[in-house]
């Protein structure tokens, strides 16, 4: 494999087996510097799996990786020393404070005293997490330890950083907030890999996503990529009276670019377009035209989980029994 120094991260081929399971079957990766690369995927996917033989903490049974441009193989300390790693769930001391968790791990990457008691004030300013620097971690709320294990990540100023599903079991304002956290941080120069199962993350955050499912790439692309591979735009509309659903239909069809499918029972018709809300508006007039009364109207962009369950068969949400043992 060829090194360049484009790339953060570069993995071809990554074979992984846990006995009879094989939990990633030749998976490439590329991380292109100061990007973020989302890999989506449901429990047992892969993805843990790939971002541990990354982070230099298994070996792969085949193919290659280089991260900053070192072989994960032959030089894992030295790939240790250019990352930081944010896993499932929060790696930090119950019984040391917020303060006392990141000077420790300054003075574990030999910064020095000074060195790593400023930058783990800096950093719980950042994350703002400077009012509870004095306490001890478990007194902190889930959202709260999940920053601190973030800021942990970064004491040293790593140019690459894994995160394994960093927003699993955070509250809505919590994820909000750490989404927050991570944009600031691509923002000053940081390549970021993510794992995650909310496509909501994957489509904010990700330049380019990587699909996998039973340990097999399925799919790559931006977000607007993945989501032209279910179609385009559609206008839904419930009509008020059901007798002239089919008519409604009827009307409708004119606009369509593909088939037209009609709920009669709930009043309902979902129509495939191209224009978006010019071609909404349009259709609302004929309409109105013809003295159609409408109850309800959107006009929708396919979601990201509407991606996933074309390319899979199920839904992102149906989370499997973990292929990995535990380790998906």
């Amino acid at each position: 494999m060829t090194s360049t120094t484009t790339h953060a991260v570069l993995a071809e081929g990554l074979v992984k087996h846990y006995k009879t399971v094989k939990a990633l079957d030749g998976i490439d990766l590329c991380v292109p510097q100061g990007t973020v690369l989302g890999v989506l995927g449901p429990n047992g996917a892969g993805k843990t799996t790939a971002v541990k033989i990354l982070t230099t903490l298994i070996r792969p049974d085949a193919g290659h990786a280089l991260v900053a441009g070192i072989d994960v193989a032959k030089d894992p300390r030295e790939v240790r020393r250019r990352i930081g790693v944010s896993g499932q769930y929060a790696a930090v001391d119950e019984y040391l404070t917020g303060f006392e968790n990141l000077d420790m791990v300054g003075r574990l990457y030999h910064l020095g005293r000074a060195a790593s008691q400023a930058r783990a004030r800096e950093l719980l300013a950042q994350f703002r997490l400077d009012d509870a620097a004095d306490r001890p971690a478990k007194t902190y709320s889930g959202g709260m330890r999940r920053r601190l294990d973030l800021a942990g990540a970064l004491v040293a100023r790593p140019p690459v950083l894994f995160l394994d599903e960093p927003t699993t079991g955070l509250d809505p304002r919590s994820r909000t907030e750490m989404w927050d956290v991570l944009k600031g941080l691509v923002a000053g120069g940081t390549s970021l890999l993510l794992t995650t199962q909310y496509l909501d993350e994957a489509d904010l955050l990700a330049d380019n996503i990587v699909v996998i499912d039973k340990g097999r790439k399925i799919a790559e692309g931006t977000s607007d990529e993945l989501k032209s591979q279910v179609g385009g735009e559609r206008i839904e509309i419930t009509v008020v009276d059901p007798a002239r659903t089919a008519e409604a239909a009827g009307l409708l069809g004119e606009y369509a670019v593909g088939p037209v499918v009609v709920d009669a029972e709930r009043r309902s018709i979902r129509v495939p377009v191209t224009g978006g809300a010019r071609v909404l508006t349009d259709a609302l007039r004929v309409l109105d035209a013809e003295a159609i009364a409408v109850d309800d109207v959107g006009l929708h962009r396919p979601t990201l989980d509407d991606v996933f369950l074309t390319l899979t068969g199920h839904a992102a949400e149906d989370l499997s029994a973990s292929s990995e043992e535990g380790a998906a």
